[in-house]
């Protein structure tokens, strides 16, 4: 069997042209729209209830089930992506589910409309182990980790844009958002066409792609066959679990801590982070790819610091007297964790085969939406319990700490072994 390198040396990397900048623009749109399109109908309650009767309970199961059926669907997509198209599956997801946030609209029962949750989970699962990897493709050298947090930063806008669906929802009615951004989506997709590609190979490239054939029980044979991922699979649920105990919980803190009302402490623990999340996303790519010049662990190293930033940073928050305090104490933990999303992609390359990147992400994304949801239960159980809000917040800071110590763990290949023809 025959080996090749798992990375190329920067020094024989080419630097990236305009289309490998453009894909990332056109990709940052998507992400904006992917993360929009699933969390406006969180935002609408009042408005969609009026409409459509149900209880908490159903209302809690229209997100449950796009949860759990996205989780369920990441790996295939990722699949996918590694046996055809990566552009090409892309584009087919953000068709889509646009397709299904329209369809929406038309929902007149609560069963349609967890019907369209379901296909909205199962075609958006597909597009960002997708996304992620064609920019891993465009970008071979020390510009990955600033892509793929430039990419990061639509995404994260788009779930700061999900509150247009209250707001169209009271200025019109619940289906104008999903008719609207359903439509839009459509139309994007339709433009990416003739400008969205894979990243064009090399004669050597394509006589050595027709020799293998993506196999989805070889590709998950060969990650878990790898220590390191393992520990990465580790790592990425655990970072769940802190990530979604703070977010999860910081309105309640900052509600009960300095006597806000809900709405004042659900925008203040969006808005202010938001733009430290945008500069870490952008810092953490850019020093991470300038360390990986140098070391080969250094996009690991440098996640590992921003971590570090972020765990003493959640104690100043959760022990500030002033709630000026407690935001910088809150916006430097987003600032620190956003290294993570800049550089997951970048350190899988580092340890899987390119052949299987997407799959290898969608494993990644499906173990960390399961344990999200669980600990958003478990949040729930432990305040019936009368825990006090501040222990979870604790909790994390360890979480994180055994974070930094799994990503040292984590050893780049210095070769991998092709898949069989």
């Amino acid at each position: 069997m025959s080996t090749t390198n798992s990375t190329t040396p920067p020094a024989a990397v080419a630097p990236p042209n305009f289309r490998a900048w453009l894909v990332v623009g056109l990709l940052a749109v998507v992400g904006c729209l992917n993360y929009l399109d699933r969390v406006m109908l969180t935002t609408m309650r009042t408005s969609l209830v009026e409409a459509i009767p149900m209880t908490d309970a159903q209302f809690g199961l229209l997100t449950s089930v796009f949860l759990w059926v996205y989780a369920v669907i990441s790996p295939i997509g990722g699949y996918l992506s590694d046996r055809t198209s990566r552009a090409k599956v892309v584009l087919g997801s953000l068709f889509l589910w646009s397709a299904v946030t329209w369809m929406t609209a038309h929902a007149t029962t609560f069963n349609e409309l967890l019907l369209t949750r379901v296909l909205m989970g199962a075609s958006e699962a597909c597009y960002l182990p997708a996304a992620l990897a064609l920019i891993a493709d465009y970008h071979r050298g020390p510009t990955r980790s600033l892509a793929t947090g430039i990419h990061m930063i639509g995404i994260s806008v788009g779930q700061g844009l999900g509150g247009l669906g209250g707001v169209l929802a009271e200025r019109h009615d619940w289906t104008y958002a999903f008719r609207l951004f359903g439509i839009v989506g459509i139309v994007y997709s339709v433009l990416l066409v003739s400008t969205l590609r894979d990243r064009p190979t090399t004669p050597e490239e394509r006589e050595q792609n027709a020799k293998f054939r993506v196999r989805f029980g070889e590709a998950v044979t060969s990650l878990f066959s790898s220590r390191s991922y393992i520990i990465a699979l580790a790592f990425w649920g655990l970072a769940a679990v802190g990530g979604w105990a703070v977010l999860g919980w910081l309105p309640t803190l900052l509600g009960e801590k300095f006597h806000l009302t809900q709405g004042t402490a659900g925008m203040s623990a969006t808005g202010y982070l938001q733009p430290a999340t945008w500069i870490g996303l952008i810092v953490g790519g850019m020093w991470s790819d300038y360390a990986s010049r140098r070391n080969p662990r250094g996009r690991l190293l440098v996640t590992i610091c921003g971590l570090g930033i972020a765990a003493p940073a959640i104690f100043l928050g959760v022990n500030a007297t002033t709630f000026g305090m407690a935001m910088a104490g809150f916006m430097i933990w987003s600032f620190g964790v956003a290294f993570v999303n800049s550089n997951m992609m970048p350190i899988l390359c580092l340890i899987a085969h390119e052949r299987y990147r997407a799959t290898g992400y969608g494993i990644l994304n499906l173990c960390s939406c399961l344990i999200g949801g669980v600990t958003i239960y478990l949040g729930g159980a432990l305040r019936d319990a009368k825990i006090p809000v501040e222990r979870i917040f604790d909790a994390s800071v360890y979480i994180i700490l055994i974070c930094c110590v799994l990503l040292y763990l984590i050893k780049p290949a210095p070769a991998v072994v092709n898949p069989k023809p």
